[in-house]
């Protein structure tokens, strides 16, 4: 009884030990790897850079003012459309104390000057009158009379422009009512009611009022980085993406290039411009961002390869693998032309019914 159990009790032991070799040798085999292929097929490859930049109006112009003073009144408001000619606003004169001095000074001079030609004027016009003096004698109280008039005319508007910006001898033409120079959009109206202005002058800008610009003359205007600048060309077509209108495309067409690039964040960069072709329909705001497409290059109906199968030799030089036979493969170099990262034109050594092995 003891042998029968010692025999089963060594069966059992050894079956296992069987069973357990059988059992770490199926896990140490390796599944047979199988290549999917691919081949070549007909297509197009697109070969672009990307620009990031804004949407700008062609022309902003600023409004700016003749004279100094307060800003009594604004006709306009970011948004409004105007044409040449229409009020922005309405300064009032805050006079120079020693312009108003001189001004008001010279009016009494030209007064008192004025008061004694016209007495002599008088005095001698009536001795002429009577044949007493000779009308030419008489001619130079005349001259005198006219001048001394004329002075004190010009002093008394003189003085009123000092005091008001206007004279009555200017008419409707008024230096305290800013007009729009241009037909256009308001874009801003930098300043507010009761803000104190400067004049333009040839040593000031002077301070701006509005600016105004024609929305439907756009343009994006971007920067490119010097790797790219020099495969652009005027006339280029670029699509323009608005970050703030998505799923719309706009048209557009290169037409300034940089001569000079600047340095950005350790890269130099050229400024580029296109002109936007926008329809009526479509509302678009000055300084949108936004990224420009620029076809670089292009082949259509060409053959071509994923990149991905792609392999290089030592001498970089590049080889793809071929089918041969079921799951055979040998290498084979190919030449190769246009590429946009995801697919290459293919120019020669392969062909149609080729399978290439997937890496």
């Amino acid at each position: 009884m003891k042998r029968v159990i010692f025999n089963m009790l060594g069966l059992l032991l050894f079956g296992g030990v069987v069973y357990t070799g059988y059992f770490l040798y199926e896990k140490n085999q390796e599944p047979e790897v199988v290549f999917e292929t691919t081949q070549i097929e007909k297509g197009s490859i697109t070969k672009k850079t990307v620009a990031n930049g804004t949407v700008v109006p062609r022309k902003e112009i600023e409004v700016k003012p003749q004279i100094s003073g307060i800003i009594e009144t604004i006709f306009v408001e970011a948004g409004d459309k105007v044409n040449i000619g229409d009020h922005i606003a309405k300064i009032k004169v805050i006079p120079n104390i020693m312009s108003l001095n001189n001004a008001e000074n010279r009016v009494s001079v030209a007064q008192i000057t004025f008061d004694a030609t016209q007495r002599d004027y008088d005095r001698n016009k009536k001795l002429v009158d009577n044949e007493v003096i000779s009308f030419s004698e008489f001619q130079n109280f005349e001259s005198n009379y006219l001048k001394a008039q004329e002075e004190l005319s010009r002093a008394k508007a003189n003085l009123q422009i000092v005091k008001d910006g206007s004279s009555k001898k200017m008419g409707k033409v008024s230096n305290t009512l800013i007009k729009a120079t241009t037909a256009g959009m308001v874009l801003d109206i930098p300043v507010k009611e009761g803000n104190q202005v400067i004049e333009s002058n040839n040593f000031n800008d002077g301070s701006t009022i509005a600016v105004i610009a024609d929305m439907q003359d756009l343009i994006f205007e971007g920067k490119i980085d010097e790797a790219e600048v020099g495969k652009l060309a005027y006339g280029m077509p670029l699509l323009i993406r608005i970050g703030a209108l998505p799923g719309d495309t706009f048209r557009a067409e290169l037409n300034y290039i940089s001569p000079k690039g600047k340095v950005e964040n350790g890269a130099i960069q050229f400024e580029i411009k296109a002109n936007l072709k926008t329809p009526k329909d479509k509302f678009i705001r000055a300084g949108y961002s936004a990224n420009a497409d620029i076809v670089l290059d292009q082949r259509k109906n060409i053959w071509m390869l994923n990149e991905a199968v792609l392999q290089f030799d030592k001498e970089k030089k590049s080889f793809v693998e071929v089918e041969i036979d079921s799951q055979i493969f040998e290498k084979r170099y190919v030449e190769l032309g246009l590429s946009d990262a995801q697919n290459v034109e293919v120019l020669s050594g392969l062909e149609e019914k080729d399978k290439i092995k997937r890496q």
